[in-house]
């Protein structure tokens, strides 16, 4: 019996699937060379194995787009002493590879420019020799260009003139020699060049500096030489230049002038530019601008203006101080990458801050500005659409190295607690302040880009002395995370205050413990709209794991309305933790719903907690409070204890845990009474 042929719809997905199957297993393929090549003792990529789905959670590093592609790598910082493979080029839907801060060495391969979608490569850092690959100019989605902190050799290709959407070139730090190329000149969106800390020389060419969005030009410890082209002083201090002697110009304040032999000569035109300049092609000498050559308009001439005495002195002279300078380069170069990264006892092969302070401040100063922000995901790019203002652009978007580099790349160590949508790390800014880092995976965020822009316009406008201030903002598609950055407060959370045991030294004082309740509430009061200029905000996870204690013991109100305005409508993790130590409001259960009376019973809850110095709410305290008993009393207090305040802040809290929210009292109520 002939059996009809399938129909044409089903075909086609049959051939889709088997592509897809097909696709899935080559990257497999790909990352098992790569984990080979990296990691060749598998001590730190254990969980890559061939059984393993790259895609579900169990390759450390490893994060997939929404078609079920290998879509990022991240595994900076994580101790890798292997090569780079080739195979990383069969990982064609890569958009973001983040490799810097290991001790990776060989060459950079060439196959590197097989990932057409790839926006951010982060190499720097490691250990990579011989000379970029030239390829890696055909790479037209790149946006950022990391290899600084290597022994890169060899001159920079002309082809790195190629890439359309490259924000970020950052070859500082390597050997590199010959002169800048000026097809760099043609990347127009080009923000930040640096090329500090090699062997380079010749002139700046004048197509780089009038690059039209060019902010920041760092050509220092080079050889450079030439008239320094007049449009970089509209860098201002973007322009550093320092340590190159031959360097003169008018109109920088630590120039020299030029004399005569310093100034382009109109019969010594610039090198060639490609075959349109009209200069034939020196195969020894990079593309550059006002390199001075002994040529007439049309062809280089045979005769020499000098003897070849004095000829052979000049190059052996010019030899000495190439190779001096290459050493002293060296040398600080390993001195550099050899600093701690900050003051929490970093490993080797970390920047100092200071370093990355100098390396990446922008011109307005701001420690938080950055020009290197990838257009991955930014939600501020657009954020005017969304009625997002330009202050909080301009003064909370964060740049994704600063908060790598403040983490110390998130090592373990700086880890203050987790929950299952997030991580908190202590962290150093570049400008030397300590801060709070708040990692947090997109798929916790909220989905709709304008109320998640809303709720960050309104996070950014809060400012009471009883809530932890939001200090920056960053978003990475490549990671696939958003990161919240608060000042850090010093004396940890009040949950850390309670169950002591006998004679622990941390035990607050019956003062402290009622200066935190008030603060607390006037913070609470402060969101629920005791300002008329701020709308009404609900915190939604009010905890002691959310009351920070400051230097002078005063509470400080953190993680203030973030559930509600970054995050999606339900997070277990908080609810469930909530539920589990007694904060969650009872009518939760039946509305489903997070009101300013549910705040309210949470923080009567606090109250308990502060007054009994225990870490769960029981209903014994509750009972004991209703018979105007206070056996529920922290016993560490000693007696040390004004009773009838105390009465009166059982009561409070006892009002506050009423069963029905209609007899709560507000909380400007409960401030007034705290005052009095």
């Amino acid at each position: 019996m002939a059996f009809p042929p399938p129909p044409l719809f089903l075909l086609i997905l049959l051939l889709s699937a088997a592509a897809s199957a097909a696709a899935a297993v080559s990257e497999l393929s790909s990352l098992l060379e790569l984990k080979a090549s990296l990691d060749p003792d598998n001590l730190h990529l254990g969980s890559w194995v061939g059984s393993g789905d790259p895609c579900g959670g169990m390759f450390e590093g490893v994060a997939c787009n929404e078609k079920g592609e290998v879509a990022n790598i991240s595994l900076q910082g994580k101790g890798l002493a292997g090569k780079l493979s080739p195979a990383v080029g069969g990982l064609k839907h890569l958009t973001g590879l983040y490799l810097h801060y290991n001790s990776l060495y060989g060459e950079i391969p060439p196959e590197i420019a097989n990932l057409d979608e790839l926006s951010d490569l982060y190499l720097n850092v490691n250990n990579f020799s011989g000379e970029i690959p030239p390829e890696i100019g055909g790479m037209q989605n790149l946006q950022v260009l990391q290899l600084c902190y290597n022994h890169l050799t060899g001159s920079i290709p002309t082809q790195l003139g190629s890439m359309k959407k490259l924000n970020v070139l950052a070859l500082q730090s390597n050997l590199l020699t010959g002169a800048i190329p000026a097809s760099l000149g043609d990347l127009a969106v080009l923000m930040r060049l640096d090329l500090s800390f090699n062997r380079l020389f010749g002139s700046i060419p004048t197509k780089v500096a009038d690059a039209p969005l060019l902010q920041v030009l760092d050509v220092r410890n080079n050889t450079l030489s030439g008239n320094v082209p007049l449009a970089l002083k509209r860098l201002v201090d973007g322009f550093r230049y320092e340590n190159n002697p031959g360097l003169c110009g008018s109109g920088f304040s630590s120039l020299r002038f030029c004399s005569n032999f310093d100034r382009p000569n109109s019969e010594r035109p610039e090198p060639y530019a490609g075959a349109t300049s009209g200069v034939p092609v020196t195969k020894n000498i990079p593309e550059t601008a006002d390199l001075n050559l002994n040529c007439s308009r049309g062809s280089c001439s045979k005769k020499s203006k000098g003897s070849p005495a004095s000829a052979a002195v000049a190059v052996i002279v010019v030899a000495v101080v190439v190779s001096v300078v290459g050493i002293l380069s060296f040398s600080i170069y390993r001195r550099r990458k050899q600093k701690l990264g900050s003051g929490f006892d970093a490993p080797e092969n970390r920047l100092s801050t200071d370093h990355a302070k100098e390396l990446y401040n922008s011109k307005n100063g701001s420690p938080l500005v950055s020009l290197e922000y990838s257009n991955g995901w930014d939600p501020l790019g657009e954020g005017r659409r969304f009625g997002v203002s330009q202050e909080v652009i301009q003064n909370f978007r964060l740049n994704l190295q600063e908060v790598e580099s403040a983490t110390q790349y998130f090592a373990e160590k700086n880890i203050l607690g987790k929950s299952n949508y997030s991580i908190a790390y202590k962290g150093k800014l570049r400008d030397g302040s300590i801060v709070i880092v708040k990692r947090i995976t997109k798929s916790s965020c909220k989905s709709e880009e304008a109320e998640f822009l809303k709720g960050l316009n309104i996070l950014s406008s809060l400012s009471h002395e009883n809530l932890v201030m939001l200090r920056g903002f960053c978003c990475s598609r490549g990671r696939g995370e958003c990161f919240l950055v608060y000042d850090f407060v010093p004396n940890g959370n009040l949950f850390q205050y309670l169950d002591l045991k006998e004679g622990d030294t941390r035990s607050l004082e019956w003062s402290t413990r009622v200066s935190i309740i008030r603060g607390v509430a006037k913070g609470i009061a402060y969101l629920h709209g005791s300002n008329p200029n701020k709308p009404s905000l609900v915190h939604q996870n009010i905890s002691a794991k959310n009351v920070l204690i400051d230097s002078r013991s005063q509470p400080l109100l953190s993680d203030s309305c973030l559930l509600k305005l970054l995050t999606n409508d339900t997070v277990f993790s908080a609810l469930k933790a909530s539920a589990a130590m007694g904060y969650l409001a009872p009518e939760y259960t039946t509305t489903g719903r997070f009101t300013d009376k549910s705040d309210i019973y949470a923080f009567g809850v606090l109250v308990f907690q502060i007054l009994s110095g225990k870490k769960r709410y029981t209903s014994s305290m509750r009972a004991s409070a209703e018979t105007n008993n206070l056996d529920f009393l922290d016993v560490h207090l000693q007696g040390k204890v004004c009773e009838p305040k105390a009465a009166v802040l059982a009561n409070i809290a006892l009002l506050c845990t009423h069963e029905c929210p209609e007899d709560r009292p507000a909380m400007e109520t409960i401030v007034r009474e705290l005052c009095k």
